[in-house]
C-alpha cells in the first residue's frame, strides 16, 4: 500500500541517509586499502622526485650521499611501474573484503520509502547487512 506525500518524503530522506552512510563507508574502506597497499610506491616516487635535481632538488644527507639523478630516475620509475600491480591487488582485496562482508548488499531500495509494509533487506536476509546468516553458495563472483 503507498504511504502519505509526507511519510513517503520523510522515509525517502531516511533511506537516502542510509545509503549515503553505507557509500562513504565503502569509500572509506577503499581508501584505506589503497593507502596502505600503495605506499611502498607512493614511497618510492616521492623519494624520487625529492632528490631528483630538475625537480625539486632536496638538500637532505641521503639525497646527496645516496641517490644521484640517476637513481633518483629509477626509483620514478620503478615507482610508476610497481603501482600496476599493486592497484590490482588493492582492487582484489576491496572487492573479496566487500563480498565477504556483503558491503554492497547494505544499499536499501527506494521502494521502502513509497510502499508501507516493505522491510529492510537486512532484516529479511538474517542481520545486518546478512551477516548472520549463511552463505548461499550458488552465488559466483569473480575477482
Amino acid at each position: 500500500e503507498p504511504r502519505s506525500a509526507w511519510c513517503c518524503l520523510a522515509w525517502t530522506l531516511v533511506v537516502v541517509t542510509m545509503n549515503s552512510l553505507v557509500f562513504f563507508m565503502n569509500l572509506l574502506l577503499m581508501f584505506v586499502i589503497f593507502t596502505v597497499v600503495l605506499l611502498p610506491t607512493i614511497v618510492v616516487v616521492y623519494f624520487g622526485f625529492q632528490c631528483h635535481s630538475r625537480v625539486l632538488h632536496s638538500a637532505a644527507r641521503y639525497c646527496k650521499s645516496i641517490l644521484d639523478d640517476n637513481s633518483s630516475s629509477a626509483l620514478i620509475i620503478l615507482g610508476f611501474v610497481i603501482m600496476s600491480p599493486l592497484i590490482v591487488v588493492a582492487m582484489a582485496i576491496y572487492c573479496s573484503l566487500a563480498r565477504r562482508l556483503r558491503l554492497l548488499m547494505c544499499f536499501q531500495p527506494y521502494s521502502r520509502a513509497v510502499y508501507k509494509g516493505v522491510k529492510w533487506r537486512w532484516y529479511e536476509e538474517g542481520g545486518l547487512c546478512s551477516c548472520a546468516k549463511g552463505w548461499n553458495t550458488q552465488v559466483k563472483a569473480w575477482v
